[in-house]
């Protein structure tokens, strides 16, 4: 294996890795916007407003993306392994 193949599976995985997490994290995202333009509107300062409906939506968006999410892994591991039958010492 030489330096631009390593190059090239440590971008797959990075790419890979940001795939992953994009539901969860667009999600959170999206949810502290939408609380924090409410807190602002009704000027409720509470923690636990912000915490607790990002923790939910961050749930079923895991809920509802995990079929996508492990087909991505799956597909992810079998190239991985496709490259490690590959190599050659």
């Amino acid at each position: 294996m030489n330096i631009s193949q390593a190059i090239e599976i440590g971008r797959d995985l990075f790419y890979t890795t940001l795939l992953l997490a994009l539901p969860a994290l667009l999600t959170s995202l999206t949810v502290g916007l939408v609380v924090s333009i409410l807190q602002t509107i009704t000027s409720i300062q509470e923690q636990t407003l912000t915490f607790t409906p990002r923790l939910i939506g961050v749930g079923l968006a895991l809920i509802f993306a995990m079929a996508w999410i492990m087909q991505t892994a799956v597909y992810f591991t079998v190239r991985m392994l496709a490259v490690a039958a590959g190599v050659t010492h």
